[in-house]
């Protein structure tokens, strides 16, 4: 059983079916994409500063640009890359590191000057910028679409407004899993419910360490002049990002309130400022102690799978991360060796921050 109707739990069900499991159930609350999955970006990126959240950046582009093949649905994805402004000589030389791991590996990123990321958005306000990355292989797509292709692909059975209520474990070991439209018969779970992860590991008796952090949008449906092919692009010292969406712009940032983000955005896109702003949302990140993901499987009870903490990542990672659980189901040979994933970590002292969160 898959809890979690996201684009992780999607995934994960999609895999399980890709490599013969025929018997998968994935139980979703409330509808499929109807929690952090349609609330975020949409982003997809390669450009990350730790090694193994490059290697899946990498393997789950690969389905990404071939989704539609696939699963037979189009997720409009939009290499349109992802365009990141430093204004500090801190962040430019740990751009720089990132870079030159990411180039070892195969990504296509590269550093900008000031102006070459000014002929990408003529309408930025450069004032302070030092440098600039961008990768073109990046961009985003539709969370939504993605939900949807993985899940109808995967053949599994769906159950949409069916909340997880308990978790029978018998002798260390899962024996079937009770919701509000009956109890399912099951040795497996595989837990992809974001911040409500530890409440669903707590059922079973385990302890996942994930708290949330609230992160808001906004959508103006006219795009000030900006380009067609507009990057996805970050002030990072500030986290304020846009890009397209439909016919107008969306963009966010660390800020929960439109006040909070105004200024920011005000000061490096001015012509935002002059748009009508139609509409907003907010979600939560489910974030972990390092802000990095969550990926295992706990030692007990018997058998208890997890993807949680990804900390705004986990829509883009959902393609590699899914694979994974399916494999780590089966006891197959993992296409990515994600051990360094496990919430061990923390017991171990090796935490593994990602720097690079917007």
């Amino acid at each position: 059983m898959v809890i979690g109707g996201g684009a992780l739990g999607a995934s994960a069900a999609f895999h399980l079916r890709r490599l013969g499991v025929r018997d998968v159930v994935l139980v979703e609350r409330d509808t499929l994409a109807s929690g952090s999955t349609s609330k975020s970006a949409g982003g997809i990126r390669a450009q990350f500063s730790d090694e193994l959240n490059i290697r899946i950046a990498l393997r789950s582009l690969a389905d990404f640009e071939h989704f539609e093949e696939l699963t037979g649905t189009d997720i409009a994805f939009r290499q349109y890359g992802y365009l990141f402004l430093l204004d500090t000589t801190e962040d430019v030389a740990t751009f720089r590191d990132a870079l030159a791991l990411q180039q070892s590996l195969g990504v296509p990123s590269r550093e900008l000057t000031p102006t070459e990321a000014g002929e990408l958005v003529p309408q930025l306000s450069l004032d302070g910028i030092l440098a600039a990355t961008y990768c073109a292989r990046d961009g985003y797509a539709s969370p939504e679409s993605v939900v949807q292709g993985y899940a109808s692909a995967s053949g599994a059975t769906v159950l949409q407004g069916c909340a997880v209520t308990g978790i029978d474990v018998r002798g260390g070991r899962i024996a079937g899993v009770t919701t509000s439209q009956g109890t399912i018969a099951t040795d497996t779970v595989v837990c992809c419910s974001g911040l409500w992860s530890k409440d669903v590991a707590a059922l079973a008796g385990a302890d996942l360490p994930v708290t949330g952090e609230a992160r808001s949008m906004w959508f103006t449906p006219e795009d000030g002049g900006l380009p067609e092919r507009l990057p996805l692009t970050i002030d990072f010292s500030t986290s304020f990002y846009f890009h397209r969406e439909g016919p107008g712009l969306a963009f966010g940032g660390r800020e929960p309130a439109l006040e909070g983000v105004a200024e920011a955005a005000a000061r490096r896109l001015p012509v935002l400022a002059e748009l009508p702003v139609r509409s907003s949302w907010w979600g939560w990140y489910d974030v972990s102690p390092d802000w990095n993901a969550l990926v295992g499987e706990v030692a007990g009870p018997s058998r208890f799978l997890y993807a949680t903490g990804f900390s705004g990542h986990g829509f883009q990672q959902a393609p590699a991360v899914g694979e994974h659980l399916a494999e780590l189901v089966l006891g197959a040979t993992p296409t990515l060796d994600l051990s360094a994933l496990t919430v061990d970590r923390f017991a171990q002292g090796a935490d593994r921050p990602e720097t690079f969160v917007v």
